[in-house]
């Protein structure tokens, strides 16, 4: 089987795929900074659940440092790469600019280029429903025009997808970048919004419910999001036959390059997402009514057409399912810390 490199393999998304790649007889060799951007607990929890497996690797490192991924890709050899770490979030992205310049494009060039030198078969890398910023029209598509970002983490995974398409052109690298919708489930990270609300519930504090609760997300739960990489890891990128120079799809090209969505295609009330996890904690939130925050979407809706006709899977956990599943997660994990 092949091995993998991931990177943030710490983090929510990347330690759950390590864990179904171990599970199906891959090597995987993972690295993290482990900042604390949110706690570090957090993430040697999540690390502690394959640290022994013997078909994994951990190695503590910063994707910024130039040489040191250089000694990486030189030493190590990987047949695919699933480029996770970045700097995430929308709000933090408005008054903390700098880890997004460094780790989302900085960062990511490191990791282009160590593809390219160490000629890997495959970069999978994640990108945002973020990049979908100004445009209202729904459901989002991946031939839609994207080019109207409303947060600097929103640019920064745009500019991912363009430098990817330039190495997957000039290097003949296969690139697929995964736009995710709204991830959530057991072991996400504390700065998303469930996780945020069962604290607050719990503690009996108010939650902040933004643009009055008027929001709508196509919730997408963490098991489908890690099967639709897997398939994806199954199916490189393609030049595409049909892309017409003329009327330019941005979802493919004539270079091994390819966009998906990976969304639910389910739109969900915010409201309604509260109540399911009111009704899994078996306690009620007291609300705190606040308007849109800067950089914010009002409402996302992932059209994965693409995404199944390429590996024949439409994600099949519904809102409900998935809330239990993480209030069951929540409160075993935060009794035993």
């Amino acid at each position: 089987m092949a091995h993998i490199l991931i990177t943030g393999v710490a983090g929510f998304i990347g330690n759950a795929l390590a864990i179904r790649l171990l599970e199906r007889g891959n090597t995987v060799y993972g690295i993290d900074n482990l900042n604390d951007y949110y706690a570090v607990t957090l993430k040697e929890a999540r690390l502690a659940r394959i640290k022994s497996h013997p078909h994994f690797t951990f190695a503590q490192l910063d994707i910024t440092a130039r040489e040191i991924m250089a000694e990486l890709f030189a030493k190590q050899s990987f047949d695919q790469v699933v480029h996770l770490a970045a700097q995430a979030g929308v709000r933090y992205s408005i008054d903390h600019p700098y880890p997004y310049f460094d780790t989302n494009l900085t960062g990511f060039g490191h990791i282009l280029e160590g593809c390219r030198q160490q000629r890997v078969k495959q970069l999978i890398f994640a990108s945002s429903s973020s990049v979908y910023g100004a445009n209202i029209k729904q459901p989002f598509c991946e031939s839609d025009n994207v080019d109207h970002p409303i947060s600097l983490y929103a640019a920064t995974k745009k500019a991912n997808e363009l430098m990817a398409h330039s190495y997957a052109h000039l290097y003949g690298l296969p690139c697929t970048g995964l736009r995710f919708f709204t991830v959530y489930g057991p072991w996400m990270r504390p700065d998303m919004a469930l996780f945020k609300f069962a604290e607050y519930i719990m503690a009996d504090k108010p939650i902040p419910v933004y643009n009055h609760g008027n929001m709508v997300r196509d919730f997408t739960y963490i098991d489908d999001i890690i099967e639709g990489v897997i398939r994806i890891i199954d199916q490189p990128a393609r030049s595409d036959s049909q892309w017409n120079k003329y009327n330019p799809s941005p979802a493919s090209s004539y270079a091994p390059y390819r966009i998906y969505n990976i969304g639910n295609s389910q739109p969900i009330e915010l409201m309604y997402y509260i109540k399911i996890l009111e009704t899994s904690l078996g306690k009620k939130a007291r609300l705190n009514l606040q308007p849109m925050q800067p950089g914010d979407i009002p409402s996302t809706l992932a059209d994965t057409t693409l995404l199944f006709e390429t590996i024949d899977f439409y994600p099949q956990t519904t809102v409900e399912e998935g809330v239990t599943q993480f209030a069951q997660w929540y409160k075993q994990y935060t009794h035993s810390m």
